[in-house]
């Protein structure tokens, strides 16, 4: 399967990151890509410590939402845009992620969406793990996600023709235990879209990434942001799909792009069976 990555540098301009986006996914499917996944924020980058001026409106059906409960009506057509690209392009389509609405609450998920190719949503995840710290020398950098986000509580792996597929966001990277669990619950492939800093990334963006994707012995795409997207924001880039074995097959560079790479899905078998580590676990 040909997969493709769209590396972004969203900004809050909602109208010219979907435009943006839309070019990359047209770029992705031109090139073969049969799988196209986009960043964290795709579709609005929020400057630190401002407030989203939209949110998206929950999925019918959504588990985390009351069933009784109105939905408002989206402002933005985000997943309405995604799910028009992916039936346009006949493509599995990522929607990074973006800001979700949460009935009767002023925070807002994280929330990253799978379509077919028919253009249907066939999972959502909410990002579980927020991103609150302090860097720079003297930790006056401070990131506080959870001011404005409220934590997802689900593992969820989407079912497809070419195997499970592990959901994460960014932040998630740095808890391995969330990938036992997918690949538990049958993932082969792992998304991880993303908006790394730059501090960390230049240190640990590869090595985390290379790491997952070695001890779940499975694909990891992992779509980034990349460059300045305010004054007071910057992220590192360098998006990466990852093999079984943990070779990086595709990398982007600092500037916005499309890469496209041949996944066998055979290797993931091949990995699994030559080293039966998945198998060999001692402690739950």
């Amino acid at each position: 399967m040909r997969v493709g990555i769209v590396q972004l540098c969203s900004t809050d301009d909602l109208e010219a990151n979907l435009t943006h986006a839309e070019n990359g996914v047209r770029e992705a499917a031109a090139r073969g890509a049969e799988f196209v996944a986009l960043p964290e924020n795709f579709a609005f980058m929020r400057r630190e410590g401002a407030r989203f001026p939209f949110a998206e409106a929950p999925a019918a059906g959504s588990p985390e939402i009351d069933p009784g409960t109105t939905e408002p009506e989206s402002e933005a057509g985000i997943t309405r845009a995604l799910s028009r690209w992916a039936r346009r392009d006949r493509l599995w389509l990522l929607g990074g992620s973006f800001p979700e609405a949460i009935p009767g609450d002023e925070k807002v998920y994280n929330t990253s969406v799978l379509f077919s190719p028919e253009g249907a949503e066939v999972a959502r995840y909410r990002k579980i793990h927020l991103f609150d710290v302090s860097l720079g020398p003297d930790g006056a950098d401070e990131y506080r996600e959870s001011t404005f986000f409220a934590p997802g509580e689900r593992v969820v792996v989407a079912s497809t023709p070419f195997g499970g597929v592990g959901m994460s966001i960014c932040y998630d990277l740095r808890f391995p235990e969330l990938y036992r669990a997918l690949v538990d619950g049958g993932a082969r492939w792992l998304t991880v879209p993303s908006a790394f800093a730059r501090e960390t990334g230049k240190d640990h963006w590869e090595v985390l990434l290379r790491a997952r994707a070695i001890e779940s012995q499975a694909f990891v795409i992992a779509p980034a942001q990349c460059g300045h997207h305010s004054r007071d924001r910057a992220s590192h880039g360098r998006s990466m799909i990852i093999d079984p074995w943990g070779l990086v097959r595709a990398q982007a560079g600092d500037d916005p792009c499309v890469l496209v790479a041949e996944c066998r899905e055979e290797a993931v078998d091949r990995v699994r069976g030559a080293i039966p580590a998945l198998a060999h676990r001692r402690l739950s």
